[in-house]
């Protein structure tokens, strides 16, 4: 007896080793996970936005492909915002959702996606509705592919819910091996090795690519060859370098004209593995300072494509690094040490410090307690995007995979990528704890996360500082000159309500000694913990 197109698929997805599957089911799935094997898992989300989320933390965590399914053109419109940011994270994860039934397609009932291909673009690799159920199977071989080699990313799978139990072909989806890194060409980068060894004030500019390619001890080496400071690219998802390395400056702003600031007085600059630039608030002025020349290396032509100024090559960040290394000359070490911003990575400063009597704990005080009370090993995932500042001068990064973050700036992916990192320490066999600070606005974009947390007892602790505003926004207001912008307060919510209603253990803490108890209880637990902390409200500059 011939097997079917679900047999052959799933018999796949295992030679891939893709053995968890994230989501929220729908009717146009159910032909999809009919008696799901006993040896796959199903993570239910309640929510498609979270299912790629949790999914896109898991893979990071992992350094492997991850599955979704979502429902159908619904399921898909929810999942958009973090497929954004999937692909702009460089995360490799296949996306399926079901669709009608062939034979009702062309008259588009009820919950057909239309046109299932464009639906998900720009913010997919590859988007695909096969046109026979034979070509389901080799479908999902080409979207491993596309996933996985670099840029990796996000791509999509439309399938008709009736193709599930239809008879598969023979050999219909020969598993074969995919390629994850680009070489360089030798000759440009002699070009960059030579320009960097006869700079005369040179300094390195490092992306969150050096960390997807568990390229730190590379990276370093780099660096103190050439004696030079090291900055992280504006708006690092991944930090590339650890942040108490004598060479390391901070991160840059993402706005032009500070950015070209903190570049003059060097005469060449070297960015590798992120984009030229990643900017937000429009500040005008030039890319570059005058005299400076900018080399950037990426693996992602359309980033080479698109950027501004500098002189390229398209090569792995991480081999090209240790092919720089070969090819530099060392320099002597700097005279005058490298003078460290005070934020860190973060792209912008913390807010003033102003004096006050209340009993309610500055952001500060509350990170700061934070890092003391948690193991040196925690993995730290952020969304408080008002409170960066503070929050990265108390806890600087140190060790590799150890802080998470989007790329996209879409508010909604840290709550439930906590669960996917969460997970993966689990079966990798880690078990770093994790700790996800994520403001109140933030917390309600994907609370549904916190279900999924508790149902599978993931050991996080989420701390949830509350300004009862979107602070963020009231620095945008000050920056943009636009006073009286409505619905940048949010009072009224109750977080240890919405953490207890979706399974997590979840308390209010008022005080440093209140903080540290819930932190050192939520270590302790098996299961995640919510903790609700006041904080005094605080405008961040953001330049």
């Amino acid at each position: 007896m011939k097997k079917t197109i679900r047999q052959v698929t799933f018999d796949l997805l295992r030679k891939l080793d893709i053995t968890t599957v994230f989501g929220n089911p729908g009717s146009t799935e159910e032909t999809f996970l009919k008696d799901f094997p006993s040896d796959f898992r199903y993570i239910q989300t309640l929510h498609e936005s979270s299912a790629v989320a949790a999914a896109d933390g898991y893979a990071q965590g992992m350094r492997k492909v991850a599955m979704v399914n979502v429902h159908t053109s619904a399921g898909l419109s929810n999942a958009m915002s973090n497929i954004l940011t999937a692909y702009m994270n460089r995360t490799p994860l296949i996306i399926t959702a079901g669709n009608q039934t062939r034979e009702m397609l062309l008259m588009e009932p009820w919950l057909t996606n239309i046109e299932p291909e464009v639906l998900p673009k720009p913010w997919v690799k590859w988007s695909y509705q096969p046109a026979r159920a034979e070509d389901v199977p080799a479908a999902f071989m080409r979207a491993y592919a596309m996933a996985i080699q670099p840029p990796a990313g996000p791509v999509f799978l439309s399938i008709p819910l009736d193709d599930w139990d239809k008879p598969a072909q023979e050999e219909i989806a020969v598993v074969r091996s995919i390629p994850t890194r680009i070489g360089y060409d030798p000759d440009r980068l002699q070009e960059f090795a030579d320009a960097l060894s006869t700079a005369k004030k040179p300094l390195l500019i490092y992306g969150s690519a050096i960390a997807r390619g568990q390229g730190w001890d590379a990276g370093i080496k780099l660096a103190e060859k050439l004696n030079v400071p090291v900055w992280a690219a504006p708006a690092s998802e991944r930090p590339p370098f650890p942040e108490t390395h004598p060479l390391y400056a901070g991160g840059l702003p993402f706005a032009i004209e500070p950015l070209c600031e903190k570049l003059k007085g060097h005469d060449l600059a070297i960015i590798i593995g992120a984009p030229v630039f990643r900017y937000y608030p429009y500040v005008a002025g030039s890319y570059i300072p005058e005299g400076l020349r900018l080399l950037h290396i990426t693996d992602d032509p359309i980033e080479i494509g698109r950027a501004p100024v500098g002189d390229s090559l398209l090569s792995d960040a991480v081999l090209a690094i240790e092919g720089l290394t070969e090819r530099v000359i060392a320099r002597p070490a700097l005279i005058k040490a490298v003078e460290k911003q005070s934020h860190g990575m973060a792209s912008y400063p913390a807010a003033p410090e102003e004096k006050s009597n209340s009993s309610v704990l500055s952001a500060a005080e509350l990170f700061e307690a934070l890092r003391e009370i948690s193991p040196q090993e925690t993995i730290l995932v952020e969304e408080s995007p008002s409170n960066l500042g503070e929050l990265h001068r108390a806890w600087p990064i140190e060790t590799p995979d150890s802080f998470y973050t989007f790329a996209s700036g879409s508010l909604g992916w840290n709550l439930p990528a906590s669960v996917g990192i969460a997970l993966a320490e689990r079966d990798n066999g880690r078990h770093r704890p994790v700790m996800a600070v994520i403001g109140d606005g933030s917390m309600q974009y994907s609370i549904q996360g916190l279900w999924t947390a508790a149902q599978h007892n993931l050991p996080i602790i989420f701390v949830i500082p509350k300004n009862s505003e979107y602070a963020i926004l009231k620095s945008f207001a000050v920056l943009e000159k636009t006073p009286g912008v409505p619905g940048l307060d949010i009072p009224g919510l109750d977080i240890v309500a919405l953490g207890k209603g979706y399974g997590c253990t979840a308390i209010k803490a008022d005080t440093i000694e209140q903080v540290k108890q819930a932190c050192k209880d939520g270590f302790a637990r098996k299961g995640p913990t919510v903790i609700e902390v006041p904080i005094l409200p605080a405008i961040p500059p953001l330049i």
